[in-house]
C-alpha cells in the first residue's frame, strides 16, 4: 500500500519533523500550513488555514490522503473558546476531504496539559499522581485536548478509521517561528548571557529545580507517530511519548551552561520570569544577529518565553509513564541531553546562534 500523509501544522516543530521522517521513509506527504513558504521541496505545500472552511475545501479538493496528522493548535484568551476554535480545526479539515472515507489513519498530538489541566488553571488543585499514565481519567474542567479527541473519536467512527492520540511532554528540536519551542528559548537565553555578560540563572520552580522530570524529542514524537500509524498493535490508542530518560534540572542546567561556555548562576530558590528578563531585549539581540551574521534578528521569532516560563514554572513534579507503547512494541529512545546539544548544533551551522 501506498502511503500518502496530510499533515496539518507542517511548519511548526512537531509538524516539520513528523513530515520529514514521513519523507524518508518513502512516504508522498502534503504539508499544510497558513504559511508554506519555508516547508522543504520534498513536501507538497497546502496553504491554508484550518479555521477557513472555504481555503480548506479548495487546497484539499483533489488530495486523498490514507493519513492525517494533526500536530498544530490555536491559542485563543479563554479555554472556552481554545475548545471552540482546536476543535473546529479538526473539524473543518476532515470535511474539506473530498474522500474521509479512503483514510486508515488519523493521528493527533495533544500533551500533558491532558493531565495538568490548561493554561488558565495549569496545575492548580491536587497535584495529579506522577508518573502519568494514559490510563488516568479526564480531568473535570474544560480542555481543549478533549474536545479535539472527541472530534477525532466522532469522525473515525463515522468513516472507519484508525485512530491514535500521542501525549509529549515539553517538545524539543527544530522550528524557527514556532508558538512553543523551549529549546531554541534557551538557546537565544543562553546567548544573550553569553553576549551581555548576564547570569544564567534557571527561570523555573523549585519543584522542576529539585525534582525528576523529562522532556520529548521531536525526532522521538515522529518515531512514534510513524509506528502507531503503520502497526496493528497502534489502532485506537492513546500513547505517552517522552525520551526514556529522566533527568533534573539542577543537573542539566549547568550542561547546557558549558555547551555555550558559560556559568550556570546559583539557582535563587525561586521562579524568575524568563519572559521578564528577555522583554526590551529587542534592540541588543538585533546588534548580536548583526555582529554575527545570524539570519533572525527578531528575537520575537525565536524565543517563546511565555511557554518556557509555563513548563519550567510547574509547581509539581511531572514525569510521564510509557509503557504501553513500550509493551506494544516501540522502543525507540533519546539521550535527553543529545536532544539539546543536536538543536543548539543546528541552530549555530544555519546561523540562528553565533
Amino acid at each position: 500500500m501506498s502511503h500518502k500523509a496530510l499533515v496539518v501544522g507542517a511548519s511548526g516543530i512537531v509538524g516539520q519533523n513528523l513530515a520529514n521522517r514521513l519523507v524518508a521513509e518513502g512516504w508522498s506527504v502534503y504539508g499544510l500550513a497558513r504559511r508554506v513558504g519555508n516547508l522543504p521541496a520534498t513536501i507538497m505545500p497546502v496553504a491554508a488555514d484550518a479555521l477557513d472552511p472555504a481555503s480548506l475545501r479548495a487546497a484539499l479538493a483533489d488530495i486523498v490522503p490514507t493519513h492525517v496528522f494533526f500536530t498544530t493548535w490555536t491559542r485563543r484568551a479563554t479555554e472556552a473558546e481554545n475548545c471552540v476554535a482546536n476543535s473546529a480545526m479538526i473539524r473543518n479539515v476532515l470535511a474539506a476531504l473530498p474522500r474521509p472515507q479512503a483514510l486508515v489513519h488519523g493521528s493527533l498530538v495533544t500533551g500533558l496539559k491532558h493531565y495538568l489541566g490548561p493554561f488558565e488553571a495549569y496545575a492548580q488543585g491536587a497535584p495529579p499522581q506522577t508518573p502519568f499514565r494514559e490510563s488516568m481519567p479526564r480531568l473535570d474542567v474544560e480542555n481543549f485536548y478533549y474536545a479535539q479527541e472527541d472530534v477525532l473519536f466522532e469522525a473515525a467512527g463515522q468513516h472507519g478509521f484508525a485512530w491514535t492520540v500521542h501525549r509529549p511532554h515539553t517538545v524539543i528540536g527544530h522550528a524557527i517561528g514556532n508558538l512553543m519551542n523551549m529549546g531554541t528559548t534557551l538557546a537565544v537565553y543562553a546567548t544573550l548571557c553569553r553576549e551581555a555578560g548576564l547570569p544564567f540563572v534557571f527561570p523555573g520552580s523549585p519543584a522542576q529545580w529539585q525534582g525528576l522530570t523529562d522532556v520529548t524529542d521531536a525526532r522521538q514524537l515522529a518515531s512514534q507517530i510513524l509506528w502507531a500509524a503503520t502497526s496493528p498493535a497502534g489502532r485506537n490508542r492513546a500513547f505517552n511519548v517522552v525520551n526514556g530518560d529522566i533527568f533534573r534540572w539542577n543537573w542539566l542546567w549547568p550542561e547546557l551552561a558549558a555547551w555555550f561556555g558559560i556559568e550556570a548562576a546559583p539557582y535563587p530558590g525561586h521562579a524568575t520570569s524568563l519572559e521578564q528578563m528577555l522583554a526590551g531585549r529587542e534592540a541588543q539581540w538585533a546588534d548580536i544577529a548583526d555582529r554575527h551574521g545570524l539570519r533572525e534578528t527578531a528575537i520575537g521569532r525565536l524565543a517563546s518565553p511565555w511557554h518556557t516560563d509555563a513548563d519550567l514554572g510547574r509547581p509539581v513534579e511531572c514525569v510521564t509513564d510509557m509503557s504501553l507503547s513500550r509493551r506494544l512494541g516501540f522502543t525507540d529512545y533519546r539521550y535527553t541531553p543529545d536532544s539539546f546539544f543536536d538543536l543548539f548544533e543546528r541552530l549555530r551551522t544555519e546561523r540562528y546562534i553565533p
